[in-house]
């Protein structure tokens, strides 16, 4: 399971965040309470964690409520921003047009490199945790959606990233290891719907 942390100030800025050690702000740190809430009723047996704060922060109120020790791992890390890091995306678009198309910070991590790095940890992840286990692997949103897009065959920017605290199941199963996604961006729903009522439905709903 790919668990995306909780919110930080540059997240509620949108500024990019990239390596920079951003903690948790006060939304985040309860999006991950209540996420944790909810991932420990599903018996989690290894937990892991990008060694940057605000990922393993994620991971600690799971560890909380399960006593799995947070294992971390520096190649869960995000993507290195390079001349992005801290800046707005408004600024990033004013500034750096050409790569913002590209989506190649300047000085920063390719984005190849990332989903190279981050799908060999999730193998490894995979691998020490065995048949039958469920791992809950606490990162970043861009890393991890390439890094299981790279474990899936498909191409890194096919999917929408991760929100706060959503996650990501996957699966590997049979003789190959051949990997599935089961649930995507879980938990993506910012308020609760409003109930319909029924007279407002058509028949062929």
């Amino acid at each position: 399971m790919l668990w995306r942390h909780g919110e930080t100030t540059y997240n509620a800025e949108h500024r990019f965040q990239g390596q920079r050690d951003i903690p948790l702000n006060p939304v985040g740190r309860a999006q991950a309470r209540r996420a944790a809430r909810h991932l420990a009723g599903l018996g989690p047996t290894h937990l892991w964690s990008s060694d940057l704060e605000r990922a393993a922060a994620t991971a600690a109120y799971l560890a909380r409520l399960t006593g799995l020790e947070v294992q971390r791992d520096p190649d869960l890390r995000e993507r290195h921003g390079g001349a992005w890091e801290g800046l707005t995306m408004a600024e990033i678009r004013e500034r750096y047009p050409d790569d913002l198309a590209a989506w190649e910070p300047p000085g920063g991590e390719r984005l190849a490199a990332v989903a190279d790095r981050t799908a060999a940890a999730l193998l490894r992840i995979a691998e020490k945790s065995g048949p039958g286990s469920l791992a809950v692997v606490a990162g970043h949103g861009a890393s991890l959606t390439w890094g299981m897009s790279r474990l899936l065959g498909l191409d890194e920017r096919i999917t929408g990233g991760l929100g706060n605290c959503c996650w990501a199941l996957l699966s590997r199963r049979g003789e190959e290891g051949r990997w599935r996604l089961l649930e995507f961006n879980v938990g993506a729903l910012p308020e609760p719907v409003e109930p319909v009522e029924v007279a407002e439905l058509g028949q062929e709903d």
